[in-house]
């Protein structure tokens, strides 16, 4: 995989290269930054893009919540403690019940460099897996700050939220990689032999890009990936997911969004493992109903790819989304991740109304969730709007500041 820096920089803005649900939008009297007609998004699209992007955010979050506390207990023990059913419902987790983890809060600090990078734009300064790194970093500070620190004026609106300020299991190749003077690259990437699943974890806001073609998506996401974890498995795995969610944002069916997955994971070596666990899932799905032993039978639910499996069969046979959550947590392996990502997905695929309102009410951090869902979403279909190379809304700078 080559650098994105030359690739990015002709990629387009927020808006969609087909639209997700309604009308096609039409082009508009503008050039963005990068180039291309500028597209006007009807009320209609705003609105379903805005319910996908607050169903993948929330849905992972929630995902993430109903693992917490059974991560990363093997099947068995999880049926030991909690009936041979096993995890129905919330349950307390870092003292109190709808508790993240560190991949929800990593998934937000995504979604903030997002938009930073679209803001930063308009000053010429156009790389964006540089933006992501800074935005991991102001996560990194959360980590061993005690509160905020109102004298980093460009910290933006995301760093100030105190309820962030907490460790909920964030992973030693994480905060390590975090630790070095240079950001790890697809050419020199950070902790290149590690099978932890974190980079994959946070990856689905790049598949919100929906303006973006697949194999930006994918690249994207792969070079974010190597800032922390660099194996092969993981910078595919990344990318695939990216896409996945992308699709269904886009509003494909998941055959299709999977077919699309497995056609840029093609194009790149060392794939073969990545497109096994897709294959894996898809063919567990025509093997009868879906069952926890049918989950933990995916393969190791610790690895990138692992993951990847558990997280997309849960999503493709749960009855709804109650359900696919539920089997996203009760098997071997890192219940919270696979609940993140099969959240992610469902959230995506249906949109936030389709969410188990009953755990969404208790979701630690919901305001938080639903304000930078709002903003991304506001950002990538009215970015012109709020920000250009000479002016821009000073309350929008002030969130995401250009520095």
């Amino acid at each position: 995989m080559s650098s994105s820096r030359a690739s990015s920089a002709a990629a387009p803005t927020g808006a969609p290269a087909h639209a997700p649900a309604g009308p096609a939008p039409s082009p508009g009297a503008s050039g963005t930054p990068g180039g291309t007609a500028a597209v006007v998004w009807g009320r209609a699209e705003q609105q379903d893009f805005r319910s996908r992007v607050r169903g993948a955010l929330l849905g992972g979050a929630v995902g993430d919540a109903l693992g917490a506390a059974v991560d990363p207990l093997p099947l068995a023990e999880i049926r030991q403690a909690h009936g041979p059913t096993g995890v129905l419902d919330l349950l307390p987790a870092y003292g109190r019940r709808g508790a993240i983890t560190a991949t929800t809060q990593l998934t937000l600090f995504t979604v903030d460099g997002l938009i930073r990078a679209q803001v930063r734009r308009d000053t010429g300064a156009w790389h964006p897996p540089t933006d992501l790194h800074r935005a991991y970093l102001r996560w990194s500070a959360t980590q061993h700050d005690w509160g905020p620190d109102e004298r980093r004026a460009d910290d933006g609106w995301l760093a100030r939220e105190e309820w962030l300020y907490q460790r909920r299991s964030p992973g030693r190749d994480t905060l390590g990689a975090l630790r070095e003077p240079t950001m790890g690259t697809l050419a020199d990437p950070r902790n290149p032999d590690s099978p932890d699943p974190a980079a994959v974890a946070r990856s689905a806001p790049f598949g919100l890009l929906v303006g973006w073609e697949p194999q930006l998506v994918f690249q994207l996401a792969a070079e974010c990936a190597a800032q922390t974890h660099g194996s092969p498995a993981s910078l595919l795995a990344s990318g695939a997911f990216a896409v996945l969610v992308h699709g269904l944002t886009r509003g494909e069916g998941p055959a299709t969004a999977v077919q699309r997955a497995l056609a840029q994971l093609a194009a790149r070596p060392g794939h073969e493992s990545v497109t096994a666990a897709l294959g894996a899932a898809l063919d567990a799905v025509r093997q009868g109903p879906p069952t926890p032993e049918q989950v933990t039978g995916l393969g190791d639910a610790r690895t990138p790819e692992g993951v990847l499996a558990v997280a997309l069969y849960c999503a493709l046979v749960g009855a709804d989304l109650r359900h696919g959550l539920r089997l996203a947590v009760n098997h071997d392996g890192a219940s919270a991740t696979t609940g993140a990502l099969c959240g992610a997905l469902l959230g995506a695929m249906h949109g936030e109304t389709a969410l188990p309102p009953d755990w969404v009410a208790e979701l630690e951090g919901r305001p938080t969730v639903l304000e930078l869902a709002d903003d991304f979403a506001m950002e990538m279909t009215q970015g012109p709007a709020l920000h250009g190379p000479t002016t821009g809304a000073p309350g929008w700078l002030a969130r995401y500041p250009r520095a």
